[in-house]
Protein backbone atom coordinates (compact mmCIF):
# COMPACT_ATOMS: atom_id res chain seq x y z
CA UNK A 1 0.00 0.00 0.00
CA UNK A 2 1.50 3.40 -0.83
CA UNK A 3 0.46 7.19 0.12
CA UNK A 4 0.71 9.83 -1.98
CA UNK A 5 3.26 12.46 -0.80
CA UNK A 6 2.78 16.33 -0.10
CA UNK A 7 5.55 18.93 -0.87
CA UNK A 8 6.84 20.51 2.85
CA UNK A 9 5.51 23.80 4.23
CA UNK A 10 7.98 26.21 3.96
CA UNK A 11 9.68 26.85 7.42
CA UNK A 12 8.31 30.08 9.43
CA UNK A 13 10.82 32.91 9.14
CA UNK A 14 13.02 33.29 12.15
CA UNK A 15 12.78 36.19 14.66
CA UNK A 16 15.33 38.49 15.61
CA UNK A 17 15.46 37.94 19.28
CA UNK A 18 15.81 34.26 17.84
CA UNK A 19 18.45 35.63 15.88
CA UNK A 20 20.26 37.05 18.84
CA UNK A 21 19.64 34.49 21.00
CA UNK A 22 21.34 32.15 18.29
CA UNK A 23 24.63 34.51 18.18
CA UNK A 24 24.71 34.95 21.95
CA UNK A 25 25.02 30.82 21.91
CA UNK A 26 27.56 30.96 20.00
CA UNK A 27 29.73 33.42 21.31
CA UNK A 28 29.37 31.59 24.55
CA UNK A 29 30.19 27.82 22.95
CA UNK A 30 33.63 29.32 21.60
CA UNK A 31 34.31 30.77 24.57
CA UNK A 32 34.03 27.72 26.72
CA UNK A 33 35.47 26.01 24.07
CA UNK A 34 38.39 28.21 24.19
CA UNK A 35 38.37 27.74 28.13
CA UNK A 36 38.51 24.50 28.11
CA UNK A 37 41.38 24.55 25.43
CA UNK A 38 43.32 26.81 27.87
CA UNK A 39 42.92 24.75 30.70
CA UNK A 40 43.63 21.69 29.00
CA UNK A 41 46.88 22.68 27.76
CA UNK A 42 47.64 24.13 31.12
CA UNK A 43 47.40 21.07 32.52
CA UNK A 44 49.43 19.43 29.90
CA UNK A 45 51.68 21.59 30.09
CA UNK A 46 52.03 21.32 33.88
CA UNK A 47 52.35 17.77 33.48
CA UNK A 48 55.14 18.06 31.01
CA UNK A 49 56.83 20.83 32.74
CA UNK A 50 56.74 18.60 36.11
CA UNK A 51 58.26 15.18 34.42
CA UNK A 52 60.94 17.33 32.46
CA UNK A 53 61.68 19.52 36.23
CA UNK A 54 61.67 16.27 37.83
CA UNK A 55 63.69 14.27 35.32
CA UNK A 56 66.64 16.91 35.42
CA UNK A 57 66.28 16.88 39.58
CA UNK A 58 66.78 12.89 39.51
CA UNK A 59 69.79 13.31 36.65
CA UNK A 60 71.35 16.15 39.28
CA UNK A 61 70.70 14.15 42.04
CA UNK A 62 72.41 11.57 40.76
CA UNK A 63 75.41 13.41 39.44
CA UNK A 64 76.14 15.11 42.70
CA UNK A 65 76.01 11.19 44.20
CA UNK A 66 78.42 10.36 41.39
CA UNK A 67 80.71 12.73 42.31
CA UNK A 68 80.53 12.36 45.70
CA UNK A 69 80.85 8.64 45.02
CA UNK A 70 84.12 9.28 43.08
CA UNK A 71 85.56 11.38 45.46
CA UNK A 72 85.57 8.58 48.27
CA UNK A 73 86.53 6.03 45.95
CA UNK A 74 90.01 8.35 45.04
CA UNK A 75 90.62 9.16 49.45
CA UNK A 76 90.06 5.39 49.94
CA UNK A 77 92.38 4.28 47.50
CA UNK A 78 94.64 7.20 48.12
CA UNK A 79 94.52 6.06 52.52
CA UNK A 80 94.84 2.45 51.17
CA UNK A 81 97.87 2.95 48.94
CA UNK A 82 99.44 5.00 51.95
CA UNK A 83 98.78 2.54 54.18
CA UNK A 84 100.00 0.17 52.47
CA UNK A 85 103.57 1.92 51.61
CA UNK A 86 103.77 2.84 55.25
CA UNK A 87 104.00 -0.88 56.10
CA UNK A 88 106.33 -1.97 53.79
CA UNK A 89 108.83 0.79 54.79
CA UNK A 90 108.07 -0.46 58.11
CA UNK A 91 109.07 -3.83 57.49
CA UNK A 92 112.34 -2.89 55.96
CA UNK A 93 113.34 -0.88 58.31
CA UNK A 94 112.22 -3.55 60.55
CA UNK A 95 113.39 -6.68 58.83
CA UNK A 96 116.10 -7.60 61.47
CA UNK A 97 114.32 -7.63 64.33
CA UNK A 98 111.21 -9.01 63.03
CA UNK A 99 113.39 -11.55 61.64
CA UNK A 100 111.69 -10.89 58.36
CA UNK A 101 113.20 -11.30 54.56
CA UNK A 102 113.60 -7.76 53.36
CA UNK A 103 110.57 -6.39 50.73
CA UNK A 104 112.38 -5.73 47.01
CA UNK A 105 112.86 -2.48 46.19
CA UNK A 106 110.75 -2.74 43.31
CA UNK A 107 108.01 -3.49 44.97
CA UNK A 108 108.68 0.15 47.23
CA UNK A 109 108.79 1.61 44.05
CA UNK A 110 105.28 -0.08 42.81
CA UNK A 111 103.49 0.97 46.39
CA UNK A 112 104.81 4.76 45.70
CA UNK A 113 103.80 4.56 42.80
CA UNK A 114 100.63 3.41 43.66
CA UNK A 115 99.82 6.42 45.69
CA UNK A 116 101.02 8.84 43.25
CA UNK A 117 98.24 7.39 40.30
CA UNK A 118 95.75 7.40 43.34
CA UNK A 119 95.94 11.08 43.63
CA UNK A 120 95.68 11.43 39.70
CA UNK A 121 92.46 9.72 39.74
CA UNK A 122 91.00 12.14 41.98
CA UNK A 123 88.22 13.59 40.36
CA UNK A 124 89.49 16.92 37.98
CA UNK A 125 86.25 18.92 39.43
CA UNK A 126 87.99 20.75 41.99
CA UNK A 127 87.60 24.00 43.98
CA UNK A 128 90.41 25.93 44.39
CA UNK A 129 90.63 24.33 48.43
CA UNK A 130 90.66 20.76 47.31
CA UNK A 131 93.54 22.27 44.95
CA UNK A 132 95.63 23.00 47.88
CA UNK A 133 94.96 20.02 49.80
CA UNK A 134 96.05 17.93 47.28
CA UNK A 135 98.76 19.99 46.10
CA UNK A 136 100.00 19.63 49.81
CA UNK A 137 99.49 15.97 49.82
CA UNK A 138 101.87 15.65 46.47
CA UNK A 139 103.92 17.64 48.31
CA UNK A 140 103.88 15.28 51.39
CA UNK A 141 104.30 12.31 49.47
CA UNK A 142 107.11 13.78 47.26
CA UNK A 143 108.92 14.34 50.75
CA UNK A 144 108.57 10.74 51.85
CA UNK A 145 109.57 9.60 48.90
CA UNK A 146 112.53 11.47 49.13
CA UNK A 147 113.48 10.23 52.83
CA UNK A 148 112.16 6.59 51.97
CA UNK A 149 114.86 6.90 49.02
CA UNK A 150 117.32 7.58 51.70
CA UNK A 151 116.47 5.04 53.97
CA UNK A 152 116.98 2.16 51.34
CA UNK A 153 120.36 3.24 50.85
CA UNK A 154 121.08 2.95 54.54
CA UNK A 155 123.55 0.09 55.73
CA UNK A 156 122.32 -2.86 57.79
CA UNK A 157 123.61 -1.48 61.41
CA UNK A 158 122.81 2.06 60.61
CA UNK A 159 119.29 0.88 60.35
CA UNK A 160 118.80 -0.97 63.32
CA UNK A 161 120.42 2.36 65.18
CA UNK A 162 118.02 4.79 63.12
CA UNK A 163 114.76 2.72 62.55
CA UNK A 164 112.67 3.36 65.39
CA UNK A 165 113.85 7.38 64.94
CA UNK A 166 112.74 7.68 61.63
CA UNK A 167 109.91 5.58 62.34
CA UNK A 168 107.98 7.77 65.45
CA UNK A 169 109.95 10.79 63.99
CA UNK A 170 109.36 11.15 59.84
CA UNK A 171 107.31 7.99 58.69
CA UNK A 172 104.07 8.20 61.67
CA UNK A 173 103.63 12.40 61.04
CA UNK A 174 103.86 12.11 57.57
CA UNK A 175 101.19 9.52 57.40
CA UNK A 176 99.09 11.28 59.81
CA UNK A 177 99.49 14.65 57.92
CA UNK A 178 98.41 12.66 54.86
CA UNK A 179 95.90 11.16 56.78
CA UNK A 180 94.68 14.97 58.28
CA UNK A 181 94.74 16.53 54.53
CA UNK A 182 92.26 13.12 53.27
CA UNK A 183 90.08 13.91 56.15
CA UNK A 184 90.02 17.79 55.44
CA UNK A 185 89.42 16.65 51.88
CA UNK A 186 86.52 14.18 52.84
CA UNK A 187 85.18 17.48 54.91
CA UNK A 188 85.24 19.69 52.28
CA UNK A 189 83.46 17.01 50.12
CA UNK A 190 80.49 16.12 52.46
CA UNK A 191 79.73 19.93 53.04
CA UNK A 192 80.38 20.60 49.20
CA UNK A 193 77.62 16.87 49.11
CA UNK A 194 75.29 18.98 51.45
CA UNK A 195 75.09 22.49 49.82
CA UNK A 196 74.43 20.55 45.95
CA UNK A 197 72.08 18.40 47.99
CA UNK A 198 70.59 21.55 49.96
CA UNK A 199 70.57 23.06 45.99
CA UNK A 200 68.09 20.02 44.75
CA UNK A 201 65.87 20.03 47.44
CA UNK A 202 65.43 23.92 47.19
CA UNK A 203 64.74 23.35 43.21
CA UNK A 204 62.20 20.59 44.30
CA UNK A 205 60.88 22.76 46.36
CA UNK A 206 60.40 25.51 43.96
CA UNK A 207 59.01 23.06 41.68
CA UNK A 208 56.36 21.67 44.37
CA UNK A 209 55.70 25.55 44.47
CA UNK A 210 55.15 25.58 41.13
CA UNK A 211 53.02 22.72 40.93
CA UNK A 212 50.87 23.71 43.63
CA UNK A 213 50.49 27.33 41.84
CA UNK A 214 49.45 25.49 38.58
CA UNK A 215 47.37 23.39 40.45
CA UNK A 216 45.70 25.77 42.67
CA UNK A 217 45.00 27.96 39.07
CA UNK A 218 43.55 24.96 37.35
CA UNK A 219 41.34 24.28 39.83
CA UNK A 220 39.88 28.22 39.93
CA UNK A 221 39.81 28.27 36.60
CA UNK A 222 38.13 24.79 36.86
CA UNK A 223 35.51 26.12 39.47
CA UNK A 224 34.90 29.01 37.19
CA UNK A 225 34.03 26.82 33.83
CA UNK A 226 31.81 25.02 36.11
CA UNK A 227 29.94 27.59 37.54
CA UNK A 228 29.96 28.87 33.26
CA UNK A 229 28.79 26.25 32.31
CA UNK A 230 26.31 25.76 35.00
CA UNK A 231 25.15 28.85 34.15
CA UNK A 232 24.77 28.02 30.45
CA UNK A 233 22.98 24.31 31.15
CA UNK A 234 20.81 26.10 33.53
CA UNK A 235 19.93 29.15 31.11
CA UNK A 236 19.87 26.51 28.07
CA UNK A 237 17.29 24.23 30.62
CA UNK A 238 14.75 27.47 30.99
CA UNK A 239 15.07 28.59 26.64
CA UNK A 240 14.43 24.79 26.10
CA UNK A 241 11.51 24.65 28.66
CA UNK A 242 10.12 27.77 27.57
CA UNK A 243 10.66 26.44 23.68
CA UNK A 244 8.69 23.28 24.67
CA UNK A 245 5.98 24.93 26.66
CA UNK A 246 5.47 27.04 23.31
CA UNK A 247 5.75 24.02 20.95
CA UNK A 248 2.95 22.39 23.44
CA UNK A 249 0.54 25.27 23.37
CA UNK A 250 1.21 25.05 19.29
CA UNK A 251 0.66 21.67 19.56
CA UNK A 252 -2.51 21.95 21.44
CA UNK A 253 -3.62 24.60 19.23
CA UNK A 254 -2.74 22.30 16.22
CA UNK A 255 -4.44 19.54 17.43
CA UNK A 256 -7.85 21.32 18.09
CA UNK A 257 -7.76 23.61 14.85
CA UNK A 258 -7.11 19.63 13.20
CA UNK A 259 -10.40 18.59 15.19
CA UNK A 260 -12.29 21.66 13.94
CA UNK A 261 -11.21 20.90 10.66
CA UNK A 262 -12.28 16.99 10.77
CA UNK A 263 -15.68 17.86 12.15
CA UNK A 264 -15.95 20.56 9.82
CA UNK A 265 -15.09 18.45 7.08
CA UNK A 266 -17.60 15.60 8.19
CA UNK A 267 -20.39 18.32 9.12
CA UNK A 268 -19.49 19.39 5.18
CA UNK A 269 -19.59 16.02 3.34
CA UNK A 270 -22.98 15.54 5.34
CA UNK A 271 -24.16 18.19 4.08
CA UNK A 272 -23.58 18.07 0.87
CA UNK A 273 -24.44 14.38 1.05
CA UNK A 274 -27.68 15.40 1.90
CA UNK A 275 -27.53 17.93 -0.25
CA UNK A 276 -26.82 15.36 -3.55
CA UNK A 277 -29.50 12.77 -2.26
CA UNK A 278 -32.38 15.43 -0.99
CA UNK A 279 -32.02 18.34 -3.63
CA UNK A 280 -30.42 16.76 -7.02
CA UNK A 281 -31.63 13.50 -6.54
CA UNK A 282 -35.03 14.48 -6.61
CA UNK A 283 -34.71 17.12 -9.03
CA UNK A 284 -33.34 14.17 -11.29
CA UNK A 285 -35.88 12.19 -10.12
CA UNK A 286 -38.66 14.74 -11.03
CA UNK A 287 -36.78 15.03 -14.47
CA UNK A 288 -37.01 11.44 -14.97
CA UNK A 289 -40.68 11.60 -14.28
CA UNK A 290 -41.51 14.38 -16.83
CA UNK A 291 -39.17 12.51 -19.29
CA UNK A 292 -41.56 9.71 -18.73
CA UNK A 293 -44.48 11.60 -19.10
CA UNK A 294 -43.27 13.31 -22.38
CA UNK A 295 -42.26 10.08 -23.50
CA UNK A 296 -46.13 8.95 -23.63
CA UNK A 297 -47.09 12.33 -25.60
CA UNK A 298 -44.92 11.59 -28.25
CA UNK A 299 -46.36 9.10 -31.19
CA UNK A 300 -44.58 5.48 -31.12
CA UNK A 301 -44.32 5.82 -34.92
CA UNK A 302 -41.66 9.19 -34.30
CA UNK A 303 -38.33 6.75 -33.41
CA UNK A 304 -36.33 9.81 -33.67
CA UNK A 305 -37.80 11.61 -31.05
CA UNK A 306 -38.40 8.83 -29.06
CA UNK A 307 -34.66 7.58 -29.40
CA UNK A 308 -33.71 11.31 -28.12
CA UNK A 309 -35.74 10.64 -24.76
CA UNK A 310 -34.78 7.31 -23.84
CA UNK A 311 -30.89 9.20 -24.62
CA UNK A 312 -31.94 11.96 -21.71
CA UNK A 313 -33.84 8.99 -19.64
CA UNK A 314 -30.43 7.03 -19.80
CA UNK A 315 -28.30 9.93 -18.99
CA UNK A 316 -30.62 11.04 -16.02
CA UNK A 317 -30.34 7.58 -14.31
CA UNK A 318 -26.15 7.65 -14.89
CA UNK A 319 -26.29 10.83 -13.04
CA UNK A 320 -28.95 9.63 -10.43
CA UNK A 321 -26.13 6.56 -9.63
CA UNK A 322 -23.49 8.99 -10.12
CA UNK A 323 -24.76 11.06 -6.95
CA UNK A 324 -26.07 8.63 -5.30
CA UNK A 325 -22.46 6.96 -5.08
CA UNK A 326 -20.85 10.36 -4.34
CA UNK A 327 -23.57 11.18 -1.70
CA UNK A 328 -22.82 7.15 -0.24
CA UNK A 329 -19.16 7.82 -0.39
CA UNK A 330 -19.06 11.84 1.00
CA UNK A 331 -21.49 10.16 4.29
CA UNK A 332 -23.06 6.77 3.75
CA UNK A 333 -26.49 7.14 5.49
CA UNK A 334 -26.60 3.43 6.36
CA UNK A 335 -23.39 4.57 9.01
CA UNK A 336 -26.27 6.59 10.89
CA UNK A 337 -29.11 4.19 10.56
CA UNK A 338 -27.42 0.70 10.62
CA UNK A 339 -24.22 1.02 12.22
CA UNK A 340 -20.72 1.11 11.81
CA UNK A 341 -20.13 -2.51 10.38
CA UNK A 342 -23.00 -2.97 7.60
CA UNK A 343 -21.19 0.33 6.47
CA UNK A 344 -17.91 -1.27 6.46
CA UNK A 345 -19.70 -3.99 4.73
CA UNK A 346 -21.03 -2.03 2.03
CA UNK A 347 -18.11 -0.44 1.19
CA UNK A 348 -16.17 -3.30 1.10
CA UNK A 349 -18.64 -4.45 -2.02
CA UNK A 350 -17.95 -1.14 -3.27
CA UNK A 351 -14.07 -1.39 -3.85
CA UNK A 352 -14.43 -5.11 -5.21
CA UNK A 353 -16.74 -3.79 -7.70
CA UNK A 354 -14.84 -1.17 -8.27
CA UNK A 355 -11.41 -2.63 -8.36
CA UNK A 356 -9.81 -6.04 -8.94
CA UNK A 357 -9.27 -6.11 -4.88
CA UNK A 358 -11.26 -8.62 -3.25
CA UNK A 359 -12.63 -7.39 0.34
CA UNK A 360 -13.46 -9.28 3.72
CA UNK A 361 -14.92 -7.84 6.71
CA UNK A 362 -14.51 -9.68 9.88
CA UNK A 363 -16.02 -8.30 13.23
CA UNK A 364 -16.18 -9.64 16.53
CA UNK A 365 -18.46 -7.83 19.60
CA UNK A 366 -18.77 -4.64 17.41
CA UNK A 367 -21.57 -2.74 19.48
CA UNK A 368 -23.79 -0.78 17.46
CA UNK A 369 -24.22 1.57 20.18
CA UNK A 370 -20.96 3.33 19.33
CA UNK A 371 -20.27 7.20 19.45
CA UNK A 372 -20.72 8.76 16.49
CA UNK A 373 -16.99 9.83 16.55
CA UNK A 374 -15.65 6.54 17.21
CA UNK A 375 -17.63 5.38 13.95
CA UNK A 376 -16.90 7.94 11.56
CA UNK A 377 -12.77 7.51 12.47
CA UNK A 378 -12.94 3.84 11.91
CA UNK A 379 -15.16 3.93 8.85
CA UNK A 380 -12.49 7.31 7.62
CA UNK A 381 -9.56 4.87 8.84
CA UNK A 382 -10.77 1.77 6.78
CA UNK A 383 -11.64 4.10 3.53
CA UNK A 384 -8.74 5.45 3.20
CA UNK A 385 -6.83 2.10 4.11
CA UNK A 386 -8.64 0.01 0.97
CA UNK A 387 -8.78 2.67 -1.46
CA UNK A 388 -4.39 3.46 -1.03
CA UNK A 389 -4.36 -0.35 -1.24
CA UNK A 390 -6.49 -0.60 -4.42
CA UNK A 391 -4.85 2.50 -5.86
CA UNK A 392 -1.32 2.66 -4.98
CA UNK A 393 -0.35 -0.92 -4.08
CA UNK A 394 -1.83 -2.98 -7.13
CA UNK A 395 -3.39 -5.38 -4.10
CA UNK A 396 -5.58 -8.40 -5.03
CA UNK A 397 -6.71 -9.43 -1.32
CA UNK A 398 -7.24 -7.17 1.70
CA UNK A 399 -9.06 -8.45 4.84
CA UNK A 400 -10.72 -5.93 7.52
CA UNK A 401 -11.13 -7.22 11.08
CA UNK A 402 -12.72 -5.12 13.90
CA UNK A 403 -12.62 -6.21 17.44
CA UNK A 404 -14.86 -4.49 20.87
CA UNK A 405 -13.16 -5.05 24.18
CA UNK A 406 -14.66 -3.50 27.01
CA UNK A 407 -12.05 -0.44 26.65
CA UNK A 408 -11.20 -0.90 23.44
CA UNK A 409 -12.02 -1.30 19.78
CA UNK A 410 -9.19 -2.87 17.30
CA UNK A 411 -9.27 -2.02 13.34
CA UNK A 412 -6.69 -3.93 11.44
CA UNK A 413 -6.43 -3.62 7.55
CA UNK A 414 -4.04 -6.47 5.61
CA UNK A 415 -3.46 -6.07 2.21
CA UNK A 416 -1.22 -8.20 0.31
CA UNK A 417 0.04 -5.59 -2.02
CA UNK A 418 3.48 -4.14 -2.74
CA UNK A 419 3.88 -2.40 0.09
CA UNK A 420 6.42 0.77 0.94
CA UNK A 421 8.65 2.19 3.91
CA UNK A 422 6.48 3.88 6.06
CA UNK A 423 9.20 5.63 7.09
CA UNK A 424 10.04 7.54 4.46
CA UNK A 425 7.05 7.94 2.52
CA UNK A 426 3.82 9.46 4.76
CA UNK A 427 1.50 11.01 2.35
CA UNK A 428 -1.38 13.18 3.45
CA UNK A 429 -3.64 10.07 3.22
CA UNK A 430 -1.57 8.49 6.33
CA UNK A 431 -0.97 12.01 8.20
CA UNK A 432 -5.20 12.36 8.53
CA UNK A 433 -4.89 8.94 9.87
CA UNK A 434 -2.83 9.33 12.01
CA UNK A 435 -4.22 12.61 13.00
CA UNK A 436 -7.71 10.86 13.23
CA UNK A 437 -6.54 8.01 15.55
CA UNK A 438 -4.59 10.62 17.62
CA UNK A 439 -7.74 13.19 18.07
CA UNK A 440 -9.63 10.22 20.19
CA UNK A 441 -6.56 9.29 22.54
CA UNK A 442 -5.59 6.17 20.28
CA UNK A 443 -2.59 4.35 18.74
CA UNK A 444 -1.81 4.11 15.00
CA UNK A 445 0.98 1.70 13.63
CA UNK A 446 1.91 0.91 10.02
CA UNK A 447 3.74 -2.28 9.19
CA UNK A 448 5.10 -2.83 5.34
CA UNK A 449 8.03 -3.25 3.07
CA UNK A 450 8.27 -3.21 -0.29
CA UNK A 451 7.24 -6.45 -2.05
CA UNK A 452 5.74 -7.59 1.73
CA UNK A 453 2.16 -5.97 1.78
CA UNK A 454 1.20 -3.59 4.25
CA UNK A 455 -0.51 -3.42 7.57
CA UNK A 456 -2.30 -0.95 9.40
CA UNK A 457 -3.43 -1.13 12.71
CA UNK A 458 -5.04 1.56 14.98
CA UNK A 459 -6.18 1.34 18.80
CA UNK A 460 -9.18 3.30 19.95
CA UNK A 461 -10.29 3.96 23.56
CA UNK A 462 -14.36 3.46 24.09
CA UNK A 463 -15.84 5.93 26.78
CA UNK A 464 -18.97 4.73 28.90
CA UNK A 465 -21.51 5.98 26.19
CA UNK A 466 -19.30 3.95 23.33
CA UNK A 467 -19.37 0.47 25.67
CA UNK A 468 -21.95 -1.99 25.02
Amino acid sequence: MRASTSPNAAAPPTSAPDLQSSEHSKKLRRLLLISFGWLLALLIGAGVDALFSVRRLDRDSQEVSRRFTARNHALGTIIVSVRIYDDQIERFLLQDQLQESAPDPADLTNKIAAVRAALLEFPPDRDPDEQLLLAAMQQQLQEQETSCAIVQAWRADLRQQRAYQFIGQQLIPWRTRIFALSAQISSLDERKLALENLAVATRFQMLESRLVWLVSLSLIAGVLMSLVCGWYILRLEREGRLRYDALSRSRLELEGLSARLVEAQEEERRAISRELHDEVGQSLGALLVEVGQLSKLVPPEDRVTQGQIDHIKSVAESAVKSIRDIALLLRPPMLDDLGLVPALEWQAREISRRSDMEVEVHSQNVSEDLGDETKVTVYRLVQEALNNAATHASAKNANVTIVQNSDKITVEITDDGHGFDPARQRGMGILGMEERVRRLGGTFKIESAPGKGATVKAELPLHKADSP
